[in-house]
């Protein structure tokens, strides 16, 4: 059985004729019937029935036609990837938390490259999909933060997944919303000062935990609190609603706007520790390609410009 034989039946299958399948294929309709008579003895038994109103798949050719179309299937993408060379395109892709500096890094980056020749991908998704992606090289690099209370458990993720965190920066957590919220003009906030106002929250899934949170203090009792799955949105609801998210502060004005700052969060205990550890994954003793090598450098040029919430 070969792939081209597996072409051979899918078309037959989808054009029911002979004919009309050697058309298509730009073969010979006696060549294509004494390929597929072979394809049959190999198999053990007769994929199309055949009659003067053309081929039909028997029940087990129905059976067959299916997983042929998935080997067909990986086998065009095996080729798109893995191709001749002088027709390759070359991929990169980053998943990552909701971090604005990552967007504006990897825009960055594309800028700098002709994206005809390239296949280039971000993501901005969830805590465990960023390391999911990463795990399965959908992408080359994730980015996430660790705290003293997520470590512990991500880290178990991490080494389960056989992904190795690298640290970009430790930032003290800062509270962000609207410029026009009543809060906004303050030096610093408090927990309690938040109270009255929603606490917005990124969306983790059905594997929802504390854990995943993207937002430093998750175990506290908010008593408003509004989830949602992406960064423009949760933009709209500082603006309608006056609500805040707790956020690292590297706040990249250029893509969410002058409308919004960043102030910084007065924790409870002076001695309380709650530095976020923002870094970013790859998968254990891989060697970066030089798009992800260069993507990095970005993220570091980044995170000095717009580190502690100055633009």
């Amino acid at each position: 059985m070969t792939i081209q034989q597996l072409h051979y039946a899918i078309v037959i299958s989808e054009t029911g004729s002979l004919n009309k399948a050697s058309e298509k294929l730009y073969i010979s309709q006696p060549s294509l019937s004494s390929s597929m008579q072979e394809l049959e003895k190999e198999m053990g038994f007769q994929i199309f029935s055949r009659s003067g109103r053309g081929m039909t798949l028997t029940s087990e050719g129905q059976e067959y036609i299916l997983y042929a179309r998935q080997v067909w299937m990986q086998y065009q993408e095996l080729m798109e990837h893995f191709g001749k060379a002088e027709n390759r395109r070359k991929k990169f892709g980053v998943s990552s938390q909701h971090y604005s500096f990552a967007v504006k890094a990897f825009v960055s980056l594309v800028s700098e490259f002709d994206t005809s020749g390239y296949d280039f991908a971000i993501r901005e998704t969830k805590t465990r999909e960023v390391i999911s992606d990463v795990s399965d090289q959908r992408s080359e690099l994730g980015i996430l933060y660790l705290s003293d209370f997520n470590r512990s458990a991500i880290g178990k993720l991490l080494r389960t997944a056989n992904l190795t965190f690298h640290p970009l920066i430790c930032c003290k957590p800062y509270v962000y919303l609207w410029s026009h919220h009543p809060l906004a003009a303050k030096k610093s906030i408090r927990f309690e000062e938040l109270k009255a106002y929603p606490c917005l929250c990124f969306e983790q899934g059905d594997a929802a935990s504390f854990y995943y949170a993207e937002e430093i203090l998750s175990t506290s009792e908010y008593e408003r609190v509004i989830h949602a799955n992406d960064r423009a949105t949760m933009l709209n609801l500082m603006v309608g609603l006056n609500g805040y998210t707790l956020c690292s502060g590297i706040i990249s004005q250029d893509l969410n706007g002058s409308e919004f700052v960043a102030v910084p969060f007065e924790p409870a205990a002076p001695e309380e520790d709650m530095l976020m550890e923002i870094g970013y994954l790859t998968k254990k003793n891989m060697v970066l390609s030089e798009i992800g090598t260069r993507y990095v450098e970005k993220l570091k040029e980044v995170l000095r410009e717009e580190s502690a919430g100055e633009e």
